[in-house]
């Protein structure tokens, strides 16, 4: 007789505490029928994850416990469940954390046992030491199946990511899973909620293949799906048996049950694991960024969106981004020229309305213009025409979309990139006005690479849940061509205010990913005063950034819930 484990990917939404329990019981019945005898979870599936200042509210804690005991109670009598959840902490009246991030094991309808998470990142995007208290031991579940006995290794999340011998250095003093195998576990499990970031599929599967590896004990990883403000996570669930070969992989960016069987201290699949099964970096990042607008907008109670084209590449990739997340009936495209801008631009925007399908709409602002020109007249008597009348054309648009958002129902989606928004090329109340920044962590260099890649995959009829585009083109190519400007004075471009972006994207990622010193950049071949130049830039621009809509994090340092920079502050870069 065999032991077979369902592995449940997930999109809970954060709070919804029956609706998740909901998703919980339709996977653990499903699983029921196609024979399955453990059904797994990810971490805080039952809460969602990040539950963030949620876990403050004792009510909502206290709904949260009433909840899991409702699911116990409906879940199938012979299906054993493995859930993430949250639960008091019986040490939280001598000083410790109220609350502990565990997985509880539901048998027979009835909690039998459960463990807590040990480590507690608190590092970028976490902060988890905020809320929790850490789980003291390691934890072994023996689960019996007629003459099949297992003894299952459980952790969650961070639990798994602290081997010094991959990473090259301990993050924490205990090895949860050094522990577990001196335990002698046969099987390791991780409920995870690890959000997604470029190329972390892949070193998530190679850090747990050198686990295998280390200890000889397979492993199951079991992750959350879907998008939550800034975070998206991207599923990728896989189980590796003894020899840290793949045996499941649940697909990327979409929810799945998927089945592993245990039989005779052996681990093995169902399904055929396809080759590139997790795609490359451009169909992980569309992906995500499509998801991340998608769910975005669902939990929050948005069907449709509207944006401003300008004809320029950023508002382009905007534009086929939220088509592919909502629909093209669902967007809303909204030309605003001015008097600067070019015919060009006006014909590019048209275009790329015409690929896409979706609707739009002109509004010149060039009346509006004089009429804020009629009433600052006195005011800025004496004085040249600069950077103040030019970010007011941004903001006349900044406000027309904002009117359509509110009289429509519409989510605003922003459009500027993480190129701009780092060195503050954007104007606050204007270009940033919006309820999510789609772009926000995509670097000028890549956004040209996506659309780029966007018209290859068209032109090879490229097939995806998340890709409709039909047409061989989908950016028009005189935009992927032309030079960006933000035209708002005649002759305008970007590169008349900014270095070039290959060498502005290269600065930005040494000195805001890597946190590379002046030195270390200026001796990897970069201008000392562009160096200097670009610092200053990033700082002056904070205060903009902390008004800033959300942004999809899509890289491992992002203008988001991991950026903790003070905006009052004074740095000195010495090149």
């Amino acid at each position: 007789m065999s032991i077979t484990l369902a592995l449940a990917q997930l999109n809970p939404i954060t709070g919804d505490l029956e609706g998740n329990a909901q998703k919980i019981l339709a996977a653990a019945q499903a699983s029921q029928q196609q024979g399955a005898n453990i059904l797994i979870t990810s971490e805080l599936a039952l809460c969602g994850y990040p539950p963030r200042d949620l876990l403050l509210d004792r009510s909502f804690c206290q709904a949260c416990e009433k909840n899991l005991h409702t699911l116990s109670r409906e879940l199938p009598p012979n299906l054993t469940a493995i859930i993430g959840t949250i639960a008091p902490n019986p040490d939280a009246n001598i000083g410790a954390k109220p609350l502990l991030n565990v997985g509880v094991v539901i048998q027979n309808r009835q909690i039998i046992d459960q463990f807590a998470k040990r480590l507690l990142p608190t590092y970028d995007v976490f902060d988890e030491d905020r809320y929790f208290a850490s789980g003291h031991q390691a934890h072994i579940l023996t689960f019996q199946q007629g003459e099949q006995t297992i003894r299952l290794g459980l952790t969650i999340c961070e639990d798994i990511w602290n081997d010094e011998e991959f990473l090259g250095k301990r993050l924490y003093p205990t090895n949860p899973i050094a522990e577990l195998a001196s335990a002698e576990a046969q099987l390791i499990i991780n409920l995870s909620a690890s959000p997604f970031t470029v190329s972390k599929p892949s070193f998530r599967q190679a850090l747990l293949a050198h686990t295998v590896q280390r200890y000889g004990c397979p492993v199951i990883y079991v992750n959350q799906v879907g998008g939550n403000d800034d975070l998206i996570f991207d599923g990728h669930s896989f189980a590796l048996n003894h020899q840290a070969q793949l045996v499941a992989q649940a697909p990327g960016f979409q929810t799945s049950l998927d089945y592993v069987t245990w039989s005779e201290g052996k681990l093995s699949g169902r399904s055929e694991i396809l080759a590139n099964s997790l795609g490359d970096d451009h169909q992980q990042i569309w992906a995500a960024l499509v998801l991340g607008i998608q769910d975005y907008a669902e939990k929050c109670g948005f069907r449709q969106a509207v944006i401003g084209l300008s004809g320029g590449i950023d508002s382009a990739l905007v534009a086929a981004l939220a088509t592919a997340a909502l629909g093209p009936e669902n967007v809303l495209g909204i030309l605003m020229p001015s008097p600067y801008s070019s015919d060009h631009s006006l014909r590019d925007a048209r275009q790329l309305v015409t690929n896409l399908g979706i609707d739009q709409h002109t509004i010149p602002i060039a009346n509006l213009m004089q009429g804020y020109d009629q009433a600052l007249e006195d005011l800025f008597t004496n004085t040249q025409p600069g950077v103040a009348e030019e970010n007011i054309q941004a903001r006349i648009r900044g406000n027309l979309l904002m009117a359509v958002a509110n009289k429509f129902g519409y989510l605003l989606i922003s459009t500027g990139n993480k190129s701009e928004l780092a060195v503050g090329y954007c104007t606050l109340y204007g270009d940033m006005s919006g309820g999510l920044a789609a772009i926000a962590d995509v670097p000028k260099t890549l956004v040209y690479e996506l659309c780029h890649w966007l018209n290859h995959q068209a032109q090879a009829g490229y097939t995806a849940p998340n890709f409709p585009f039909t047409a061989p083109e989908v950016i028009p190519q005189n935009i992927l061509i032309k030079p960006p400007s933000a035209e708002l004075k005649p002759g305008q471009l970007d590169q008349d205010s900014l270095p070039a972006y290959e060498i502005l994207d290269d600065i930005l990622q040494r000195f805001i990913d890597r946190h590379e010193s002046t030195a270390e950049m200026i001796a990897a071949g970069h201008d000392p005063a562009i160096v200097t130049q670009v610092q200053q830039m990033v700082t002056r621009a904070e205060f903009k950034r902390h008004q800033a809509a959300p942004g999809l994090k899509i890289t491992s340092r992002a203008f988001g819930t991991g950026w903790r920079m003070p905006i009052a502050a004074k740095r000195k870069f010495v090149s």
